[in-house]
C-alpha cells in the first residue's frame, strides 16, 4: 500500500514539472512577441550573482487610463491587467488598464500584472510588476552600457517571459561579448 502511494505521490509530481515545462515552451512558442522600453536600475547582487534589474517604461501606469477608475487605497498585490498597443516607436506602451480583467481591442494585448506599491507613484500613475523585472546573465556580464530593449512573450492569458534582452539593437550575450573584446 505504501509502495502504490509512493507511486503516485511521484508520478503527480512528475506531472506537475511536465505540465509547467509544456505551459511554458507552447506560451513561447505560439505567445504574441512584443518589444518593450527599458531602463537598468541595478546590476548586481553579492548574495544572487549578476542579474540585471528592468524597469519598463509600462510599469508606471497613469491612473487616469484604468476603467473603471482605481482608487487610492488599492491593496499591494491587487491584479492590474493591461491593455498594450504598439507604439510610434516600436515598442508597446500602455492604451488602458483595470484591476478586472478584460478583453483586449484589436491591435492590442493583454499584459497581467500586480501592484507592486500600496501607494501611488508621483505623477498620480501606479506601479506595477510584471513578473519579468529581473533578467539572470552570465557571471561578470551584469553591467551592460547602452540602451537596453527587451523582447517579450505573452501567453492568452497576459503572463509574460522575457524571450531575448537586446543592448543597442544586440543580443545580450553577443553585445556583451564584443564589448570585452574591444577592452
Amino acid at each position: 500500500m505504501k509502495f502504490k502511494l509512493l507511486i503516485l505521490i511521484l508520478a503527480l509530481q512528475t506531472a506537475w514539472l511536465l505540465g509547467t515545462v509544456a505551459t511554458q515552451e507552447y506560451a513561447l512558442n505560439h505567445g504574441a512577441v512584443i518589444l518593450l522600453e527599458t531602463r537598468r536600475v541595478d546590476p548586481r547582487d553579492m548574495l544572487r550573482g549578476d542579474y540585471l534589474i528592468l524597469n519598463y517604461k509600462i510599469s508606471d501606469v497613469p491612473a487616469n487610463l484604468f476603467s473603471p477608475p482605481v482608487k487610492k487605497d488599492s491593496p499591494f498585490g491587487a491584479n492590474i491587467f493591461v491593455a498594450l498597443a504598439p507604439g510610434t516607436n516600436g515598442f508597446h506602451e500602455v492604451a488602458r488598464a483595470s484591476t478586472n480583467k478584460f478583453t483586449p481591442a484589436a491591435g492590442e494585448v493583454m499584459l497581467h500584472g500586480k501592484q507592486a506599491c500600496a501607494w501611488w507613484a508621483a505623477g498620480g500613475s501606479i506601479h506595477v510588476d510584471y513578473g519579468i523585472e529581473k533578467y539572470f546573465v552570465a557571471e561578470d556580464t551584469g553591467n551592460p552600457t547602452g540602451d537596453l530593449t527587451v523582447q517579450v512573450v505573452l501567453s492568452t492569458s497576459g503572463r509574460a517571459t522575457i524571450q531575448q534582452v537586446f543592448i543597442d539593437g544586440k543580443p545580450y550575450a553577443g553585445a556583451m561579448k564584443d564589448s570585452a573584446g574591444r577592452h
